[in-house]
């Protein structure tokens, strides 16, 4: 996720337009007197457009006038109304909760069960969140709705409203006479997703109060205060929509840690490097900052012009880390290629000789891309990235018996113990082992304590999977895991399909293990 730098909010700059275009990453400001883009917003970041966020006030002020009169659930449907419309309204969430806790203390009850089934779960995550705040506004003190507010303002891109909520949620679980670890967990992985490693820190440290022996915890609580310390920068909580205070400054940031998008910003970053490196070509940062400005451009000519000072450099001293940038390098080169042939094959899916040249290539590349990181993570046998990556290949590559010990190891390092756990369990499956799978699919669930999110879904499906492949198969426990599942994502791979079968009862073979 890009860095938060200065935050630009659209309705107040009178001479920039954002640019709308469904590209992926963060969304530019240009200028229209500079002609150039002088910001951008985090990645993700939804921006309200000003009319929808005049549209919204048109039901956030009666809603108010509703609330001040006690009549809370019609309030509650007008706050909500307007928040479709501008979702990350901070202000408008505010007057909501400060509603539904007046209602609570005058009586108001919890929607039943019938009511709460009618609030369905959608494939978008603006409404998603705002069914759980809906939830939440009729009962303002139930954790899980907070979770689900927080979680899903994130994947919507409403970042503000996740960094109120936050708080929120911290309070709540903190203040409970049975705090639940896993909620500190929730916030963890929440603010890291938000690069807020100081809030992750401090979640963490209340779930390492509860586990005061977990190494594990404590170690990774120390990194995320590491991070907090490292970070540039000194951004207040909760403000995305900052007035522009610097452009040139905001330009010269996002040059730096964008991909360079002019010609005249490329001349510009690129003379100005290798000035300071021919000028001291042999102090590490300048050569390294000369072949990362390089090889920004994703341009095979300037790529290969930082290889030759890469090369230069690792035979002048014969330090493996210009090795290594050479090779990352190269792999940039190779994804681009795969792109490129991938998006070949599906213009032209009639076409199998393309569709069986970029099965080759693919090959190959896993291939050259094991080859690295075998002898990157020899000479660096402490860092378990290097490995993952490798056994990551391994699995690509259908060696699942050579991936197992490896990944094993992997699994040991608290950064890659879910993932690392994912992959050993599919490994084990593949290699023919599916009681180990199982095995290791069943603690993976134990302790990943968050659910209904992409590595929870992993967990669950591949534990069914390994569970159906057992001898002879442990079928209703399968039907479990794939149950669990489909409450959660019903669209998730083939687990509805399998789920049929598997009730229809043994009148058919189970698909190969893939």
């Amino acid at each position: 996720m890009a860095r938060f730098a200065e935050r630009v909010f659209a309705r107040r700059l009178h001479r920039y337009y954002v640019n709308w275009r469904g590209c992926a990453g963060p969304r530019r400001v240009f200028s229209k007197e500079a002609g150039q883009v002088v910001a951008e917003f985090p990645e993700g970041y939804r921006i309200t457009p000003d009319e929808d966020r005049a549209k919204a006030q048109r039901f956030f002020e009666p809603a108010a006038t509703r609330a001040a009169a006690g009549q809370y659930d019609y309030a509650i449907e007008l706050y909500l109304q307007g928040l479709n419309l501008d979702p990350d309204a901070v202000e408008a969430h505010k007057a909501l909760r400060d509603m539904s806790l007046r209602r609570k203390a005058s009586g108001g009850k919890a929607l039943g069960m019938l009511d709460k089934m009618k609030i369905k779960s959608s494939k978008e995550d603006k409404q998603n969140m705002l069914n759980a705040e809906k939830l939440l506004a009729y009962d303002p003190g139930e954790r899980s709705y907070m979770a689900d507010v927080f979680q899903n303002s994130i994947k919507a891109g409403c970042f503000e409203t996740a960094l109120w909520m936050g708080p929120t949620l911290l309070q709540a679980n903190v203040s409970h006479p049975k705090a639940d670890i896993k909620y500190f967990f929730v916030l963890r992985d929440g603010y890291k997703q938000l690069n807020r490693w100081k809030l992750a820190s401090e979640a963490l440290a209340y779930a390492v109060q509860m586990r005061p022996e977990d190494m594990d915890l404590n170690r990774e609580q120390r990194d995320l205060a590491t991070l907090n310390a490292m970070q540039e920068g000194n951004y207040e909580q909760g403000d995305f929509r900052q007035s522009m205070r610097d452009v040139d400054r905001q330009q010269s940031l996002m040059e730096q840690d964008r991909e360079i998008h002019t010609v005249d910003a490329m001349t510009r970053q690129i003379n100005e490097a290798e000035q300071e490196y021919r000028a001291d070509p042999l102090e590490t940062g300048k050569l390294m900052r000369y072949v990362e400005v390089l090889s920004k451009t994703d341009d095979s000519e300037y790529e290969n012009k930082a290889i030759e000072v890469l090369e230069e450099a690792h035979k002048r001293t014969k330090q493996y880390r210009f090795r290594l940038a050479i090779h990352r390098i190269q792999m940039k080169q190779m994804d681009r290629m795969e792109r490129a042939m991938r998006a070949e094959v599906a213009a032209n899916k009639a076409d199998e000789s393309l569709l069986k040249d970029y099965k080759a290539y693919l090959k190959e590349k896993y291939e050259r891309e094991l080859a690295i990181f075998t002898e990157a993570s020899e000479e660096y046998p402490t860092d378990m990235t290097l490995k993952y990556e490798a056994s990551l290949r391994l699995i690509r590559l259908n060696r699942h018996d050579e991936a197992i010990p490896a990944l094993q190891l992997v699994r040991g390092d608290p950064k890659y113990r879910t993932d690392g756990s994912i992959l050993l369990g599919q490994a084990f499956l593949n290699a023919g082992f599916p009681d180990e799978a199982a095995d290791t699919f069943a603690h993976a669930s134990e302790e990943y304590q968050v659910r209904n999110d992409p590595k929870s879904l992993q967990i669950y499906y591949w534990w069914g999977r390994s569970l159906e492949a057992k001898t002879p198969p442990d079928t209703p426990a399968a039907l479990k895991c794939y149950s669990q599942v489909f409450q959660w994502n019903a669209a998730y791979l083939d687990v509805g399909q399998r789920i049929r079968r598997l009730r229809a009862g043994p009148t058919q073979t189970p698909p190969a293990v893939q």
